[in-house]
């Protein structure tokens, strides 16, 4: 109707017309939304696409598996082999792998944008961890074997499979640019996927290669045979501990015949050394008490440094009474003589520093009073003892970790290391690149050497002899890890990126990343760590071969088609 028969029309038609003009309005309102929220729900791939997807990034892990299970039939990739090559890509290529891509794509800005992730993956690893000992109790396993499900359950694969799948789907599912990211596209939705997926993992392999390979894969003699390891009984390894532990005690117990041996306090370390029975020739006094003689090192004997493993004491043909130092042989020739003569100069410069230094800090210690005294050297024995476990559970992923963050934090380094025409990115960044480049792969080739479970030996040190315990075992692995997570933090994840108001719950990669990884098969590393500590290593090929050869494609596509639901809900 036009608007001025509109305005002549009576009042009473005139609200006929507008009200029947609202209905309309609503209607096709109605109508439009209805038809926006099915379009939005239909933008999502069908059911058989998302299979194909998923299928997809699992056979790409097969395929790149497959030679390993290949040439482990025939006979010539044998358990050493497999452990030689695990303990290979421990020590080399993925500290590199590390080291690349976390000291690349780190800045001080993104660790403040992602800080939310280190949350999520603390309660991601808790609730794994109460599963898996919850599930450890009803099945009344021993200490050693609920270590081995925590492990199984905690570490989840956050590198090769969801790396595959996040960049397939960022590039066939519509409807994934952030719009908080201006020009955002497919490539730029991968790489935001692959920035989550890492940081999970350098998190992952903080506790993995400290909590998981020192305590919860530790081998079978650091456990007592009541926590079904090899070691005996904890009174036993209690007085050894005590043994450590107490210096009066360790004195008294390597004085010979169990005799006390008085030492004054006048005497220095190296008396100490020369009349301990590691420092003495071995001839007996008629008293009972060794010779004071010292024992000089021979050309035939083995240099053994001291260890933790020999109380740090040095065998007796290392020892040399105070002021004496190894020196070379300065009459070797020409090349040879010089090197020894220029070793032996920076040897007796440092042992004189050295001699120095104890002498000021000795004579410094004396002049405090007793209680000072005692109170620093509590303290001193503390901090030796934290550095000296720490430095134990130091390996090289953590080393090649704590350098990459070094360098991210500082940009000058960061970009002396990757930006491109750099001489550093030219010859050492790109060498380190291809050592990593190797990491997933050989992974993956272990990976399938082990699922060729005839290679693997199952009469190692406390292996399971007992096959009903390593299915419970199996069962309770795979629940914990790939079922009961999945079910509790499903809705934890929906509720979050519905009503928590942190800026990177919009991307709807970073969703997808959090699903994936609750109910992702158990990480692949956990093959190298137990192939290099002898642990359960029959029982880790059936789990792997259960995670990734059986549930792995049902899993991941419930993962999947649960993540794109909660992102749908959240925009809602």
């Amino acid at each position: 109707m036009p608007l001025s028969d509109y305005i002549r029309a009576p009042t009473s038609f005139r609200h006929s017309q507008l009200l029947s003009g609202l209905q309309q309005r609503d209607q096709h309102a109605f109508t439009s939304s209805a038809l926006s929220a099915v379009n939005d729900h239909t933008g999502h791939p069908n059911f058989g696409h998302l299979t194909l997807l998923v299928f997809e990034a699992v056979l790409e892990v097969v395929c790149v598996s497959a030679p390993g299970y290949i040439v482990a039939r025939q006979g010539m990739f044998d358990a050493e082999s497999q452990k030689f090559l695990a303990n290979l890509n421990v020590q080399l290529f993925t500290p590199a792998l590390i080291f690349t891509k976390l000291a690349s794509q780190l800045t001080a800005e993104k660790l403040a944008d992602l800080a939310i992730i280190p949350f999520i993956f603390v309660v991601q690893t808790l609730i794994s961890f109460g599963c898996s000992f919850i599930i450890s109790k009803m099945m009344r396993f021993k200490k050693r074997q609920a270590n081995f499900v925590i492990a199984m359950a905690v570490f989840g694969n956050s590198n090769s499979l969801p790396i595959s799948l996040v960049i397939s789907l960022s590039k066939t599912l519509k409807g994934l640019h952030w719009d908080k990211v201006p020009g955002d596209n497919d490539d730029e939705v991968g790489a935001r996927g692959i920035l989550y997926l890492l940081i999970f993992q350098q998190l992952g392999q903080l506790v993995r290669w400290t909590w998981g390979y020192n305590i919860l894969l530790a081998p079978a003699d650091k456990y007592t045979e009541e926590e079904g390891g090899l070691a005996q009984s904890a009174s036993i390894e209690r007085g050894r501990s005590d043994y450590r532990d107490n210096p009066e005690e360790q004195q008294r117990l390597i004085s010979p015949l169990g005799s006390d041996v008085d030492y004054s306090d006048d005497d220095d370390e190296a008396t100490r050394v020369a009349n301990s029975p590691t420092a003495t020739t071995g001839v007996k006094t008629p008293n009972g008490h060794l010779g004071k003689s010292v024992s000089r090192s021979s050309s035939s004997a083995p240099d053994i440094m001291p260890t933790p493993a020999n109380g740090n004491i040095a065998p007796a043909q290392n020892l040399l009474s105070d002021g004496e130092i190894q020196k070379g042989d300065e009459h070797l020739g020409p090349v040879r003589g010089t090197i020894n003569k220029v070793r032996n100069g920076i040897l007796e410069a440092g042992h004189s520093v050295k001699t120095f230094i104890q002498s000021m800090s000795r004579s410094a210690f004396t002049t405090l009073p007793e209680p000072l005294q005692k109170v620093l050297s509590k303290i001193w024995s503390y901090i030796s003892r934290f550095f000296a476990g720490l430095w134990e559970f130091m390996n090289p992923p953590l080393w090649a970790m704590l350098i990459a963050i070094l360098i991210a934090s500082v940009p000058p380094l960061q970009q002396l290391f990757f930006d491109d025409g750099t001489f550093m990115r030219n010859s050492v960044t790109r060498a380190v690149e291809q050592s990593g480049g190797v990491a997933v792969p050989l992974i993956l080739v272990v990976l399938g050497g082990n699922l060729a479970r005839n290679t693997l030996p199952r009469d190692g040190p406390g292996e399971i002899s007992d096959p009903k315990l390593e299915r419970k075992l199996l069962i309770a692995s795979l629940v914990s890890r790939m079922l009961l997570p999945t079910i509790i933090m499903a809705p934890l994840l929906a509720l979050t990126a519905k009503y928590i108001p942190v800026s990177i719950l919009d991307d709807k990669i970073f969703i997808i990343v959090c699903f994936l990884l609750t109910g992702a098969p158990t990480a692949l590393q956990l093959a190298q760590i137990c192939q290099i500590n002898n642990v359960y290593m029959p029982v880790m090929s059936n789990i792997l071969f259960q995670s990734y050869v059986i549930w792995i494609l049902p899993s991941t596509l419930v993962l999947v088609l649960m993540a794109l639901e909660t992102v749908e809900w959240a925009e809602t």
